[in-house]
């Protein structure tokens, strides 16, 4: 078993989704002009799909809205929508990165679903979503160590966190140049339908195979 949801998930948030998208067989180079190209051709479509509107407008975006109301419980504000405020009204583009990472960060701008990847190999499977106490502590990223707050929506594997929603993704399974097997999960507040998710982890496979074009789709499923 790759993935599994708790029942203490399911009951924490009842109108929420999740999705998973395993993908095997990768290959993660620095840089892929097909890439690149689609990803300058994205940053012109959401600059002309927002550019012409204010942030009052863009915060109307459902999207949005649903994950503002989920951070706002945290006294946070959604990183995703600042970062594509950034791109619409500041002259700013999606950053560069590892394929891998970089096909993710596409669609999380396109879609406005958060999303985390990693290596698949590095996880002690099955990966567990579920809903954090409050005294878990992971490191992240960036290499410090971090106490997670109670009520979040969190995976984790046998060895601990490897993700949730207010502080993102841990150091221990992150994706690296060496990564050949890549899970990929979003997380979907009440608010956000499964076909929506759906629709966005196609999108991630959908630019994988620009540079990976013999991947082999493991997995492709929303729960909720």
């Amino acid at each position: 078993m790759i993935f599994e949801v708790t029942e203490g998930w399911r009951s924490a948030f009842p109108q929420a989704h999740a999705g998973v998208l395993v993908i095997k067989d990768v290959v993660n180079p620095a840089r892929h002009e097909d890439l690149q190209r689609r990803k300058e051709r994205l940053v012109e479509m959401l600059r002309a799909r927002y550019g012409q509107l204010d942030r009052s407008q863009m915060q109307a975006d459902p999207r949005l809205q649903a994950y503002a109301a989920y951070y706002k419980c945290f006294k946070k504000t959604y990183h995703v929508q600042l970062q594509l405020e950034s791109i619409a009204f500041r002259g700013k583009t999606i950053p560069s990165g590892a394929a891998l990472v970089e096909a993710m960060f596409m669609a999380e701008i396109e879609n406005r679903l958060l999303t985390a990847g990693h290596d698949l190999d590095t996880l002690m499977l099955p990966a567990r979503l579920d809903v954090t106490q409050g005294d878990e502590v992971y490191t992240l990223l960036r290499g410090q160590p971090q106490q997670v707050k109670p009520g979040d929506m969190q995976i984790s594997d046998g060895a601990g966190i490897i993700s949730n929603i207010i502080y993102g993704p841990d150091q221990r399974t992150q994706i690296t140049p060496r990564t050949r097997n890549v899970i990929y999960t979003t997380y979907a507040p009440a608010g956000i339908s499964e076909e929506a998710v759906t629709e966005h982890l196609q999108d991630i496979q959908e630019y994988v195979r620009l540079f990976a074009p013999h991947a082999r789709l493991e997995m492709l499923q929303v729960f909720g």
